[in-house]
This record gives C-alpha cells, structure tokens and sequence, in this order.
C-alpha cells in the first residue's frame, strides 16, 4: 500500500471521528469544532505536501480542500442556530459533507486495493 493511500485512510479516520460527534445524541459544539480543526491541520500537514501518483488524485485533493472549508462554515452556521428544525438541518448538511469527504477519501484509495489483488 502506497504512502499516499496510508494518509488518506488516515483522513478518513478523522472523517469518521468527526461524523460521530455530530450523530451522538448530545452534540458538543466545542468538541466538534475542536475535531474539525484537528482534521483541517491533518489535511494541511500531511495531505497537502504529498506528490500526487496523477491528474485524478489532484482534482480530489483540490475538491477535499474545497469540502473541509465549506465544513467549516456549515459548523459556523450550525453554531448561530437557534431553532430546533434550523439545528436539525445543519446537522444534516454537516453529515452530507462528511459522507462527500469520505467518498472522495474511498475514491483515492480504491484504485490502490484492486491493483493489489
């Protein structure tokens, strides 16, 4: 398994992490926001500085950039609501993104597992 792939799993680790806080039943802004700083310093840290292996990777990595920040606005938005229904929605957009991330994650990484076998 490439090195690549190692840190790409290794965001998905945190995507998973962060998509269990926002679906426990008591939700943790502090903790989330905390999580997601976490993940943005991962990807920045040891996503960013990688050499892509091609032109798709690149194009992934540039749309998971693009995801993290849009999270970190949807955590911005989900902090000001102040209806339930408003709270509720927010934390269906929240887990959309997360679930977007983690396929963009998957769709790096899969190539890799069916070339191994």
């Amino acid at each position: 398994m490439s090195f690549n792939c190692d840190k790409y799993q290794e965001l998905a680790t945190f995507l998973d992490e962060l998509r269990a806080n926002v679906t426990v039943g008591k939700l943790n802004l502090h903790e989330l926001k905390q999580n997601l700083a976490q993940l943005q310093e991962f990807f920045v840290q040891q996503i960013v500085p990688l050499v892509d292996a091609n032109y798709l990777e690149q194009s992934y990595k540039t749309e998971i950039n693009k995801q993290l920040r849009l999270l970190e606005v949807d955590v911005m938005f989900l902090q000001g609501a102040k209806q339930l229904a408003t709270l509720q929605s927010r934390l269906k957009t929240i887990e959309e993104r997360i679930d977007t991330l983690s396929k963009y994650c998957q769709a790096i990484t899969q190539p890799i597992k069916q070339e191994e076998k």
